[in-house]
């Protein structure tokens, strides 16, 4: 499937995925070779940042981000939006390292985003699978995305899920120097941003895999904090409105 994308910036973050980030990578430039790549590195004591140079050394598609600390999945993804948006990318993507988010799927989120400013790579719409994952680990993901979407109104299934593709223009339109969730709350906070700017946002199936090599940065902690968040925002209002809800899923459903 020919997508146009010559202008498209894949974000990939990482942190200690030495074992990962060149077979990512690879997929990558084989699924949409017209795509350019930037790996977004938090100071890796595992040397993926000099893995990532080396990559990007022999590779002009490739770029390396080095970030001096580890603050938090939010904030590499910030960074690098702005890395994007500053050399005139207009489609920025959300990609994880360790190989959950399948590069071959990638192409099917392209081609939804020529009619949409935001989509979403969604686990729980027809189509959508998860390989691998024991039961608890999908009724927490799936009870999680569940509580932000009632609690915040959000009609989209998926809340949680972080395999997207945003135009330049959505990102500017949701100002994202008002995001300032640095943790796995990020992809809530950033899909809330997107609803409240009357984006159109549409949802594609996708078979979401578990890493085979590396360890997971998810923790119940982690997604205890995320909930945390999510409290505070639908208590305190933050959420969107009925009339809201129901125009943005119309919009949803019409991209």
């Amino acid at each position: 499937m020919p997508i146009p994308v010559p202008t498209t910036l894949v974000l990939v973050p990482t942190f200690n995925e030495a074992e990962n980030i060149t077979s990512i990578v690879e997929r990558l430039r084989s699924s949409v070779p017209a795509v350019h790549i930037l790996v977004v590195d938090d100071a890796s004591p595992d040397g993926t940042g000099a893995l990532a140079d080396s990559i990007a050394a022999r590779d002009s598609s490739v770029h390396v981000l080095h970030r001096t600390e580890k603050t938090g999945l939010g904030a590499a993804y910030l960074d690098g939006f702005g890395w994007g948006l500053d050399r005139g990318y207009t489609q920025l993507v959300q990609l994880d390292a360790d190989g959950s988010h399948l590069p071959e799927q990638l192409a099917s989120l392209l081609a939804a985003a020529a009619t949409a400013d935001v989509v979403m790579g969604s686990r729980w719409v027809p189509g959508g699978a998860i390989e691998n994952w024991p039961w608890h680990r999908r009724a927490l993901s799936r009870g999680g995305s569940l509580y932000s979407r009632l609690l915040l109104r959000l009609p989209q299934r998926d809340a949680t899920g972080g395999y997207r593709v945003y135009s330049a223009r959505a990102l500017e339109r949701m100002d994202l120097s008002n995001v300032d969730s640095l943790g796995y709350c990020f992809q809530i906070e950033m899909l809330l941003h997107a609803v409240r700017a009357d984006l159109r946002v549409v949802e594609v199936p996708i078979t979401f895999v578990e890493r085979v090599r590396g360890s997971s940065k998810m923790s119940p902690r982690i997604a205890v904090e995320a909930m945390a968040r999510v409290t505070l925002w639908g208590v305190t209002g933050m959420g969107i409105s009925r009339a809201g809800a129901r125009a943005a899923a119309a919009a949803a459903r019409e991209a």
